[in-house]
């Protein structure tokens, strides 16, 4: 009996030491960026005589609200990468990013972030911002989509409302060749975003199209 008890409390043991131990497995998860790879950090100095651009907070698309990464194998359906994700909600990691991308513009005398208590000539409102891994075809593509409003704040009016789409092939069919491409396409939303609100300012007709 006792030599029974003795096996019984050292199976015990060894199983709260596998409780207590470090994971091994290879379950770890997988955490990506979004960046501007190749783009100054350091902001620009803004045109003196330039307006001021106030940034609101963008709005994810429903079901973008996540850290976790989105694919689509079949049209309508989200499906999310179980230990690949990125290391914040994308919409949240794409605000500095844009306001970022858009301090490099001589256009603007400054680039503000909402909230702040700086008065401003515009506002740029963004809203639907969806970004996904399409397997519909091969190669895997990624899709970074939003919709960008500009507010004249002197005028209390719209001055142009439009969609953005870019679409990159991704490397490789897996998560991180959709990161690579993430990256690429939403470099290019901001680059699209920034040559429509140059326009804007400049009164072109091109920024109502």
């Amino acid at each position: 009996m006792r030599y029974r008890l003795a096996q019984v409390m050292c199976g015990l043991l060894a199983l709260m030491a596998g409780c207590l131990s470090p994971r091994t497995d290879s379950s770890n998860i997988h955490t990506y960026q979004l960046s501007l790879d190749g783009w100054p950090s350091e902001v620009q100095p803004g045109k003196p005589d330039g307006p001021v651009l106030l940034v609101s907070q963008p709005q994810a698309e429903p079901g973008f609200e996540t850290q976790r990464m989105v694919y689509v194998k079949r049209p309508y359906e989200l499906e999310y990468y179980a230990v690949n994700q990125w290391a914040d909600t994308p919409v949240r990691m794409f605000a500095p990013l844009m306001v970022q991308a858009l301090n490099q513009n001589d256009v603007w005398r400054a680039v503000i972030p909402l909230p702040s208590s700086i008065r401003g000539d515009y506002r740029l409102d963004t809203h639907g911002f969806l970004l996904q891994q399409e397997f519909l075809q091969q190669p895997s593509r990624v899709r970074a989509m939003v919709r960008a409003q500009l507010v004249d704040l002197k005028g209390s009016t719209i001055l142009s409302t439009r969609t953005f789409e870019v679409v990159e092939n991704a490397t490789s069919e897996n998560p991180y060749g959709g990161v690579q491409a993430a990256n690429r396409a939403v470099a290019g939303l901001l680059d699209q975003i920034g040559s429509w609100l140059r326009q804007c300012v400049q009164h072109s007709p091109e920024c109502r199209r």
